[in-house]
């Protein structure tokens, strides 16, 4: 039975080849494609590659080529029809069955799709002629140069339709074609059609093919909404395409992070200003497609697409109804971050004040959804109150009862608990004064010796840490009554490595509700919980002595302190390094005090003692 071309055509673009072919041959990442040793033949050397860009897989070894469909079939021994039934369910599509109206549906939006690149191109030209003399003006006050103007095909739509028409009547289009395509609008008085964009710069956008299918206009005098749409129509549905989704696709799979901003002229000037990830919703909050949409742009393990919002009350409201919409769609490795913009700031205004470097800083702040779902739900609440706290977490369990996947819930409501047990926790002084004149860290009360703790992540490698985090568990977990000593400690760092991280917080929050527990209970309790596999991974036959189940308490507290001094000196020379490759980068002050200061924490934990001006004496 043969399908609607349209059909396949949707299939093939709604699902990721490496999705699919990961799901059965282990992907590595090559640059911007994925490579496996083939599964069609045998083979050692790996000459299987996938890319998700052009959408198809080819063999280097022995030839195999097709798309996602004719790799189901080949890898699954599937006919065709078979392949396409298999992969529908996955890309949320019933199989049609085929007609010749289907099939005549799909030639007329062929044709559309010539009729609004001819459209497109006839408004490119009247931008450059003397009748869009204005629009240029306005474009080039905008800080656009004839170079963004020309990659983002902008355009200038007259006040008189009458150039438009004639152009498109001569190459055989009707007025029917023209109401369509949304180009022309028929008056409900039974007048002629009149031109939809009048008086305005046009912003042609895109499918997720780089095919012009509608246009965004601004109106530069008179009446009428700053910003128009196109109407939908056959080639455009307003709630699944964002403004340069054709171009992020592919700045995503170089590795740059994709960027939701406003509107149009945020997407040119930050993907002019390096920024090439950078998309946008077309005047509307985003959708469940658009959202799914933005996942799909990226490389499997960078799905975290970052929203950026005015700072304002408005923009912070908008921030939250995202993350209402985004929290029912969540899976492993699927995620968003928000950035919030300075006061009455939106991209572009704040490339053209300070630079790419004043987009990079905001972006560089974005924060996790978790933050974002803690703040939205703290916000009118005294969190110092015991009733208020008891209201955050009934608040934030509802929040997480939207969430499907159960995986993801459930480390949501471990990383929420242990912030829950932070607020219930009684207040301890803070360390004051810093460290004495000859003062070394080792030489600090351990309790103070907290103040080491997260400052000191950004920049860390996991790989370099990993090992330190493991042994700072595993001595807790063969000696749970170290917990009385350290636990406060162990309560206030968090971990780089994430399974050992979550690890952590399950056995700070199960020994602060039960301290006398022994260490055969916290296993057992642990594995329940699903920590099964991490605990094989840390309790393995590799540790030191001070780490085993044998070792005396007095040798496993001097083991775990010394572990610790030595995971901070570890953190802080990551951390100093990180400051210092910053500098090299981009030379300015705030990133040279910082230096500084490390440097002179350096001195301090090499045993020199620092003069009153913090100079070493």
């Amino acid at each position: 039975m043969a399908l609607p071309p349209q059909f396949l055509e949707e299939l093939r673009n709604r699902l990721t080849l490496s999705d699919v072919v990961m799901r059965r041959v282990r992907l590595q990442r090559a640059g911007r494609e994925f490579r496996a040793p083939c599964p069609f033949h045998n083979e050692k050397t790996p000459s299987f590659y996938v890319n998700d860009q052009k959408g198809f897989f080819h063999c280097f070894g022995c030839g195999a080529h097709g798309d996602v469909i004719g790799f189901i079939m080949r890898n699954d021994n599937l006919s065709f029809m078979e392949a396409v039934e298999a992969l529908a369910p996955e890309a949320g599509l019933t199989v049609p069955k085929a007609s010749p109206q289907e099939r005549e549906r799909f030639e007329r939006e062929k044709s559309l799709y010539d009729l609004v690149e001819r459209a497109t191109r006839w408004f490119e030209a009247q931008l450059r002629a003397p009748v869009g003399r204005h629009g240029l003006a306005y474009l080039r006050g905008r800080g656009l140069d004839d170079e963004a103007m020309a990659r983002f095909r902008l355009g200038y739509a007259p006040s008189d339709g009458a150039g438009l028409r004639g152009e498109l009547v001569t190459a055989g289009y009707t007025e029917a074609d023209m109401v369509e395509a949304g180009l022309f609008k028929r008056p409900d008085d039974g007048r002629a059609p009149f031109p939809f964009f009048r008086n305005r710069v046009l912003f042609p956008v895109t499918d997720r093919r780089g095919r012009v299918v509608a246009f965004g206009g601004r109106i530069l005098e008179g009446e009428g909404p700053k910003y128009i749409n196109s109407a939908e129509n056959p080639l455009f549905h307003k709630g699944d395409i964002l403004y340069g989704m054709s171009r992020a696709r592919q700045a995503a799979a170089d590795g740059k992070p994709v960027i939701v901003t406003e509107g149009y002229m945020d997407v040119i000037a930050s993907v002019m200003a390096g920024f090439e990830g950078a998309v946008a919703p077309l005047g509307t909050a985003l959708t469940e497609t658009q959202i799914q949409a933005l996942w799909k742009l990226a490389p499997e393990g960078q799905r975290t697409p970052i929203l950026c919002f005015d700072g304002d009350n408005a923009g912070r409201r908008a921030a939250f109804r995202a993350v209402e919409r985004v929290l029912p769609l969540l899976i492993a490795d699927h995620s968003v971050r928000v950035a919030f913009m300075p006061d009455k700031e939106d991209p572009d205004s704040l490339i053209r004040a300070g630079g790419p470097a004043a987009l990079q800083a905001v972006l560089d702040r974005a924060r996790p959804l978790t933050d974002v779902l803690w703040d939205m739900e703290a916000a009118e609440r005294d969190l110092t109150q015991p009733d208020a706290q008891a209201g955050m977490q009934a608040a934030l369990d509802a929040q997480l009862e939207r969430i499907p996947d159960l995986r993801v819930r459930k480390a949501y409501e471990r990383a929420f608990r242990d912030r829950l047990y932070q607020l219930s926790r009684p207040p301890r002084p803070a360390f004051q004064g810093g460290f004495k004149r000859g003062q070394r860290p080792g030489d600090i009360p351990f309790p103070v010796a907290r103040q080491w703790d997260k400052r000191f992540r950004a920049g860390v490698e996991v790989g370099s840490v990993r090992g330190r985090e493991r042994l700072l568990l595993a001595v807790v977990l063969n000696h749970p009554a170290l917990f009385e000593t350290v636990g406060e400690t162990l309560a206030m760092i968090s971990f780089a490595t994430e399974g050992l991280e979550r690890l952590r917080q399950a056995l700070v929050e199960r020994l602060f509700h039960d301290s006398g527990l022994d260490a055969e209970g916290l296993r057992r309790h642990l594995s329940a919980c699903g920590f099964a596999e991490e605990l094989d991974e840390t309790l393995g036959a590799d540790l030191p002595s001070y780490a085993r189940p044998e070792a005396t308490p007095e040798s496993a507290r001097a083991g775990w302190q010394e572990l610790w001094l030595n995971f901070q000196d570890l953190v802080f020379r990551a951390e100093l390094r990180e400051a210092e490759r910053r500098l090299a980068e981009d030379f300015n002050e705030e990133t040279l005090a910082r230096v500084n200061a490390l440097k002179r924490e350096e001195l301090i934990r090499r045993g020199h003692a620092l003069d009153p001006e913090g100079e070493g004496v």
